[in-house]
């Protein structure tokens, strides 16, 4: 087949598998382009769902005679002119195809008259090229647009069509997401003859909220938590229902970005993350917000049906949304859920990354107590384990599994008991600090047996493991972050109260918790230690009984600890951590561990 020109009747079906997808396609296109001209009132008449007739009619600007066939062309718009034009839209409808498109899979027909004119005029096309035909009619000032028999000479399109209940719930959603995007306008919709929806506009600021009800619920006008947060050049406001409102399903979810209606992927990963830990995985949040940001900064051009953007900044809008929508549900929680109409909050500054990503390793040249703390919060890397750090070969060579403690008690006795050393020779520093590293064994699942000098110790893992934290950490600890899976508890009215009290000095050690009338919510922790049982621990970690950051830090610590089981491996990485941090380590030893006469614990322990 040769390569040819398509007639200008396919050319324009062809755009329309991208556009009119259904009869609410439709209805979106006509009524945005009569917002688009100003209207302030718009008329919906449907019948059989659209299948048989689309009528829209709007009050707005109108089209002048002499413009009205060129209406009916493809690619012929009045919303932009220039590439600078696309680049900052301003308005729903750009690219000139809607009419065009719907043309030539419907018999359409255009009426309009503009306030300035005496005489309205009807347009529409027949054949194959499209000729357009203009009529006198008599009409109000405005336009009109009546669609019949959508996709009439397309039948592979057409048997795609639902039932006719089916395609009006599709348009009676079009219809509500765009009265919500427009509350000084008011909206009718007609099925079959029968008045069903009319939304008058809202005339006085503030009243929203009888749209928003008759759109929404009453109970999500009520019982919504209003926010209105302001970052820059960006702006969002709008409704969220609280978080024991989540619906099973997510089709309670209208975001707007400068007016128009959108169902992003990174807006709906922003919100979704807000609301982590807050409700269940299966469920969704309901919301109806608007963003409003420079019309430069956005890019509308990506999706056929314009229900996709991409940001210029678009790790900061989605920071901006995440924080917005984060402060608004932590004000309303610790407000005890009252009910107020929200001031502007304006969003401190902040660079378009979390505070968490960050190094976890310190750099080598720093002093050994803090490599110590770089090999400690980089341990944790594998999924199964508390700690993922490989030791070196050296070191290694002095690991002693658990089946050694049983099958080789004996050696390894023999191994305790041996000097490394003749009494009458000193040894290296080097040496000393291998004997050091060396002269330990796990004598139970939370004791280890170790020899300083001369003298035995008896040493509990966990006083090993608190004491090694408590000097990592004895300034403050690392910075928080988020973790994957927020964990939650059941709130007694005690533990709730307990909650609120600690928020602060909790935050303030890189803690961070939330909560709802039944749940608490750990969401942020320390940097490195993510992968620790915090669901174990947390109830604990809250019964706290003082408030100072300093005491607060050390009984978190305390319930760190309390909560984790140590592997060989491990208690080898804490006992290198303790010698390589310790001025005096008979001393250090001396404070957590008890001596202990050899014969006599051995006598005990069997």
């Amino acid at each position: 087949m040769p390569i040819q020109i398509l007639p200008t009747r396919l050319a324009n079906q062809i755009a329309a598998g991208e556009v009119v997808e259904r009869p609410a396609s439709v209805v979106k296109e006509l009524v945005e382009n009569s917002l688009d001209s100003g209207a302030t009132s718009i008329e919906i008449d449907i019948e059989k769902g659209g299948h048989k007739r689309i009528l829209i009619r709007d009050n707005g600007s109108g089209i002048p005679h002499d413009e009205l066939a060129l209406a009916l062309s493809r690619h012929a718009t009045s919303k932009i002119a220039k590439l600078d034009d696309l680049e900052a839209i301003c308005s729903l409808g750009f690219r000139g195809e809607a009419l065009a498109s719907i043309s030539s899979v419907a018999r359409l027909s255009l009426s309009s008259k503009p306030k300035e004119q005496t005489q309205a005029w009807q347009a529409h096309c027949e054949g194959r090229d499209m000729q357009v035909q203009l009529n006198p009619v008599a009409h109000p000032d405005g336009t009109s647009v009546d669609v019949v028999d959508l996709f009439f000479n397309t039948p592979a399109r057409r048997k795609f069509l639902r039932t006719e209940k089916t395609e009006f719930t599709h348009i009676d959603e079009v219809v509500r997401r765009i009265a919500l995007s427009r509350f000084d306008v008011s909206f009718s919709l007609k099925h079959n003859g029968k008045l069903l929806r009319k939304y008058p506009a809202v005339k006085a600021q503030g009243t929203e909220l009888k749209r928003l009800g008759a759109i929404c619920g009453k109970e999500f006008a009520e019982q919504s938590i209003e926010l209105n947060s302001q970052y820059q050049q960006f702006e969002l406001k709008g409704w969220l229902a609280q978080p024991e409102q989540a619906k099973t399903q997510g089709d309670f979810q209208y975001f707007y970005v400068n007016g128009r209606m959108m169902r992003d992927k990174l807006i709906n990963h922003a919100v979704r993350q807000a609301f982590e830990g807050l409700i269940a995985a299966d469920l969704y949040p309901a919301y109806v917000l608007y963003l409003t940001l420079e019309p430069n900064q956005v890019d509308v051009n990506v999706h056929p049906a314009k229900h996709e953007v991409r940001f210029h900044q678009a790790r900061l809008v989605h920071d901006f949304i995440y924080r917005a929508l984060t402060d608004s549900l932590n004000q309303y929680f610790q407000q005890g859920q009252q009910q107020q109409t929200p001031e502007v909050n304006v969003l401190p500054q902040a660079e378009p990354n979390h505070d968490y990503i960050q190094p976890l390793q310190r750099p080598i040249s720093e002093p050994r107590v803090d490599e110590g703390l770089a090999s400690y919060s980089g341990a944790r890397t594998q999924s199964s384990g508390y700690s993922g750090t490989l030791v070196n070969k050296g070191v290694a060579e002095h690991l002693v599994n658990s089946s050694q403690v049983i099958n080789q008690s004996s050696k390894n006795y023999q191994q305790l008991m041996t000097p490394t050393q003749p009494t009458n020779s000193a040894p290296s520093s080097t040496e000393q600090s291998n004997m050091m590293l060396g002269q330990w064994l796990q004598v139970t699942d939370k004791e280890i047996l170790l020899k300083v000098e001369q003298t035995f110790y008896l040493l509990e893992t966990s006083a090993l493991h608190l004491s090694v934290m408590s000097r990592l950490y004895s300034d403050a600890m690392p910075v928080s972050q988020p973790l994957l899976m927020p964990v939650s508890i059941t709130a007694t009215a005690d533990l709730l109260a307990q909650a609120k009290a600690l928020y602060q000095p909790l935050l303030e050690n890189s803690v961070e918790i939330g909560w709802t009338p039944n749940r608490i919510i750990l969401r942020k922790v320390p940097a490195g230690l993510r992968q620790l049982r915090w669901i174990e621990c947390l109830e604990n970690i809250l019964g706290c009984l003082e408030i100072e950051t300093d005491k607060v830090r050390k009984h978190l610590l305390t319930c760190i600890v309390s909560s984790e089981e140590m592997s060989v491996l491990q208690i080898q990485e804490l006992w290198q951590q303790f010698v390589g941090s310790s001025v005096n380590l008979k001393h250090d030893i001396t404070q957590i561990g008890k001596p202990v006469h050899l014969d006599d614990w051995l006598n005990a322990y069997e």
